[in-house]
C-alpha cells in the first residue's frame, strides 16, 4: 500500500505559514523570544528535514518572502544559512533547491552515517535513563501509528524525533551536531523513499535498538543502529 500525506499535499508543496505541521512548530519554537531570523530559519529547516521541499525543485527568495510573511533579509539570512549546512542550494535568478543526490553522494553519507550513529547508540546505551527509554518507546509508538495511517509527515516527523532522541541521550553533542547536519542532507529523500514505496514498506530495526538499551547492551545498539540507517540509505538508492 502506497502511503499518501493526507496533512501536506503533494510532496515539496509549501503549505502557509498558519498551516504549519507539528514538525515545524517545533522546529521553530513557536517563535517565541526568538528573533525574525531565527524563526524562518528554524521553519525552512523543517520544511528541508521533512521533505516538504522536494529534492530538485526551485523556490523563489521573493516567494517565500510572501509565503512566510516574513523581511527579506531575515529569509536571506535564513538561506544563507541552510546553503552552508548543504541542504539548499543557489541555483542563480534568486531561486534555491533541495540538491538532488546521486549514487555517489549516497554513499558518502552512508560512510559518515555509519562512523556517527552507531557510536552514539553505544554511547546513548551507556547513558539514557529509564524515562528516556520511556519516551523512545513513545515516540516509536507513534510512528507506528503513522504506518498504519499512511501519514508520510507524520512518520518522517517521528522517525527524526527517535533518532534524535537516542543522538541527544548520548551527550556528545560535537557528534551529534554532525548528525544533524547529514540528516538535513538525506531528509528530503526520505520522502520520496515514502513516495516509491509507501511508509508499510520502510523496515526499521527501532524495537531491536529498544531492547539493547533496556538490557545495557551498548554493542547490540550499535549494531541495531547500523542497520537501521543501512536499510534506510538503501531504500534511498533504490527510489533515486
Amino acid at each position: 500500500m502506497q502511503a499518501s500525506d493526507t496533512q501536506g499535499g503533494a510532496a515539496g508543496a509549501v503549505p502557509p505559514v498558519e498551516a504549519r505541521s507539528e514538525g515545524e512548530k517545533q522546529g521553530a519554537g513557536q517563535g517565541a523570544g526568538l528573533p525574525a531570523h531565527e524563526v524562518v530559519y528554524r521553519t525552512l529547516r523543517a520544511r528541508v528535514l521533512y521533505g516538504q521541499f522536494e529534492p530538485g525543485q526551485a523556490v523563489t527568495i521573493q516567494g517565500l518572502v510572501a509565503e512566510l510573511g516574513a523581511g527579506m533579509t531575515p529569509v536571506r539570512e535564513a538561506l544563507r544559512r541552510l546553503m552552508a549546512e548543504g541542504a539548499l542550494e543557489f541555483q542563480g535568478n534568486r531561486r534555491i533547491s533541495v540538491p538532488l543526490l546521486g549514487a555517489a553522494e549516497i554513499e558518502q553519507l552512508l560512510v559518515a552515517r555509519r562512523a556517527l550513529e552507531p557510536e552514539l547508540a553505544r554511547r546513548a546505551c551507556a547513558r539514557i535513563a529509564v524515562e528516556g527509554i520511556a519516551a523512545m518507546e513513545r515516540i516509536d509508538g507513534a510512528l507506528d501509528d503513522a504506518i498504519r495511517r499512511g501519514h508520510v509527515h507524520d512518520y518522517l516527523v517521528e522517525n527524526h524525533k527517535f533518532h534524535a532522541r537516542l543522538n541527544a541521550a548520548a551527550e556528545a553533542p560535537i557528534l551529534s551536531g554532525l548528525v544533524e547536519g547529514l540528516w538535513l542532507r538525506f531528509g528530503p529523500s526520505l520522502r520520496v523513499v515514502c513516495g516509491a514505496f509507501g511508509t508499510r514498506n520502510l523496515p526499521d530495526m527501532h524495537k531491536d535498538l529498544i531492547i539493547a538499551l533496556k538490557t545495557g547492551d551498548a554493542e547490540g545498539a550499535a549494531r541495531a543502529m547500523q542497520g537501521d540507517l543501512e536499510q534506510g540509505m538503501e531504500m534511498i538508492l533504490r527510489a533515486l
